[in-house]
């Protein structure tokens, strides 16, 4: 699964934001100007005159205009060599506007990136002219130095990482075990044998998903149980994340299960766009609940700390 993912990554071969026009919120000198960011080079070093670097200020902003509309598959983002924190929870954004107000045009979240790293963050391909990296709050200074744009030469589909997998739950319920919902089958009759189940009646019953690496989680399907009970799942929350603390209920939320209709896919895309992780947990808080999946699907690519050298 990864060299098939690493084979996506390697048609995005266009960056399109080389050399176009940037702008920012303010400069903090002439070793910060906005087009440092897209001249080329990765290199991490401020004082070379390689980054961007904004006032320190509310909400402060980085934009590079297209000059036309793409189809925008994935954007990368290298950090300076210091100062590690900087840059997390800054968001990306895609449209054919300079506004950041309509959540559909977020591209992605930027949790962390280590020190002069380069990670990319993938956009469930997103059109615009447009790219903004916004970093919320006061007090706050950017510094970005390289944001690179790129768009796929052909649609290609991601993989189900899902099913290289191992699964393990809270409690299992007969012989429904955890790994019936990586089989690759979206049948939806637990009776058939199927579906995962724990007991019944559990506080936070629990189902998780070990990826073995961390990926960057694009999409995640879920196959409801379709022979009994749709509304168990009701309020499931899905979290993705690398820690095992609290069996993976400590990860950030990516998504909640509203409803699903009985024995249907619903597909759920992470808060922002995507988010990094090697564990997938489904969780239903509350007390006398029943966990029961069908099938879940992980549509990934590699995380951006084992960038493939086409790029």
């Amino acid at each position: 699964s990864y060299k098939y993912s690493a084979v996506f990554l390697c048609n995005l071969v266009h960056n399109v934001a080389l050399h176009q026009k940037a702008s920012q919120s303010s400069e903090n000198s002439q070793l910060g100007v906005a087009g440092h960011a897209v001249d080329g080079k990765r290199d991490a070093s401020f004082q070379r005159g390689s980054c961007t670097h904004t006032e320190e200020e509310s909400d402060p902003w980085w934009r590079v205009d297209l000059e036309n509309e793409y189809t925008i598959t994935a954007v990368m983002v290298t950090n300076r060599d210091e100062h590690e924190n900087m840059l997390d929870g800054a968001e990306i954004w895609i449209g054919n506007s300079i506004e950041t107000n309509n959540i559909k045009n977020r591209c992605a979240v930027i949790s962390h990136i280590p020190k002069g790293r380069t990670i990319y963050l993938y956009c469930s391909p997103a059109k615009g002219r447009y790219v903004t990296v916004l970093l919320r709050g006061s007090k706050k200074i950017l510094s970005l130095c390289e944001v690179e744009v790129f768009v796929s030469n052909y649609e290609r589909p991601l993989p189900n990482v899902a099913l290289q997998g191992e699964a393990t739950q809270s409690s299992t319920l007969r012989g429904a075990a955890a790994s019936k919902a990586i089989d690759g089958r979206r049948n939806s009759y637990y009776s058939d044998w199927f579906c995962s189940h724990t007991a019944e009646g559990e506080t936070d019953p629990w189902w998780r998903l070990d990826l073995r690496q961390t990926f960057v989680i694009v999409s995640i399907k879920v196959t409801n149980r379709g022979d009994c009970c749709a509304e168990r799942l009701d309020g499931a929350e899905i979290r993705v994340g690398n820690s095992l603390q609290n069996n993976g209920y400590d990860n950030p939320r990516c998504a909640t299960i509203s409803h699903i209709r009985a024995g249907k896919t619903s597909t759920y895309q992470c808060d922002g766009g995507s988010m990094e992780g090697r564990f997938v947990n489904v969780v239903i808080p509350g007390k006398s609940k029943t966990l029961t999946l069908c099938e879940v699907e992980v549509y990934t690519v590699p995380a951006g700390k084992s960038l493939p050298s086409c790029l």
